[in-house]
């Protein structure tokens, strides 16, 4: 049985064995901590899996928490950080629910070793309970070669022939500002560079940022398609020359995946779960560094056999990430708190 608040951001059908049930609130908190603890109880169920990091702080039945990551918990209040003021709001109310939750929980499940770790230093009392089931990709996420569907993906998005990619969240962790540095470098260096296509950032944050670069003139090396939805992901992944992802902290980096197993070649972070997720099929750079990920540009710019060594790699990394492996870890830890 799964428990939703009603509204159209839902990703799950009814099944055979898939009970899907609406409960209604105002708000998330409310929802979380009064009406789900109450509709768990009325329905009988004999343990709440709770996903998203956070959890009722009193729950008439055993919790499993995942707990994707404690970012919310590292520095100083949320609501003095940057990002938008929905994601700090969010933070806000983590702080105040997850050191409770993580306490009574009966087990806590996060997606790497890497923040299995931290989540270890910060909460000493739930190693015990604590274990890894990691992420993995979706069916979805495989190399196009469709030439219809590339065209009419490159089409409605005004994509390029050749390009490098980067997803442009606005969560300060993602690190945009220096991925765009690093890749004016870049630019200003090679013969004949790719264009930058960067999903989803607003026209004017980009100018922004080139402004303080003093990189104006290299604006029309950027390609601002806007929102891309989900299922043209994979296209983009697939004729993308590479794919950018130099975030400064992650839980564990499913885009990485993602775009690995679409054949694309991926330059990431040597920080926090990213290598561990990566593993040798991208290139590692330190990613405060532009001039680190200029030079990854630099040594990937026409070299064919080192961008084949990638896809290869890549494709063979994403494997090694299952959604069955993962479910079935799951279910040990289900089974184990009874």
């Amino acid at each position: 049985m799964v428990f939703v608040r009603p509204g159209e951001d839902r990703c799950l059908e009814p099944g055979p064995n898939l009970e899907i049930r609406e409960v209604p609130a105002r708000s998330y908190p409310t929802w979380e901590q009064v009406a789900l603890p109450r509709a768990a109880a009325e329905a009988g169920v004999d343990l709440l899996h709770c996903t998203a990091n956070t959890a009722p702080l009193r729950s008439p039945v055993p919790v499993v928490l995942t707990l994707h990551d404690i970012i919310f918990l590292e520095g100083g209040s949320p609501l003095l950080r940057g990002g938008s003021a929905y994601q700090r709001l969010g933070n806000q109310y983590r702080r105040w629910v997850v050191p409770s939750v993580v306490r009574d929980a009966a087990r806590v499940t996060t997606v790497s070793h890497f923040e299995a770790g931290r989540i270890a230093e910060c909460f000493p009392e739930a190693e015990p309970r604590l274990r890894v089931v990691e992420n993995a990709v979706g069916e979805g996420f495989a190399p196009v070669a469709s030439p219809e569907r590339l065209h009419a993906v490159r089409q409605r998005h005004g994509l390029p022939a050749r390009f490098a990619l980067l997803l442009g969240n606005t969560d300060p962790k993602k690190n945009i500002p220096t991925a765009i540095e690093g890749f004016l470098r870049y630019a200003e260096n090679a013969p004949d560079p790719l264009h930058l296509v960067v999903a989803d950032l607003a026209p004017e944050r980009l100018d922004a940022i080139l402004r303080d670069a003093g990189a104006e003139d290299l604006r029309s090396r950027f390609v601002l398609p806007g929102y891309v939805p989900h299922e043209d992901l994979p296209a983009l992944y697939s004729m993308c020359g590479v794919f950018l992802y130099p975030s400064l902290r992650e839980s564990f980096g499913l885009p990485i995946l993602e775009a690995m197993a679409s054949g694309a070649p991926v330059i990431t972070s040597d920080a926090a779960s990213m290598p561990e997720v990566a593993g040798d099929a991208a290139l590692l750079i330190d990613p405060a560094d532009p001039d680190a990920l200029a030079a990854a540009l630099g040594r990937l710019h026409g070299n064919t056999p080192l961008q084949n060594a990638l896809r290869i790699r890549g494709l063979r990394r994403a494997e090694a990430f299952s959604w069955d492996r993962s479910a079935e870890r799951m279910l040990d830890v289900y089974a184990s708190v009874h």
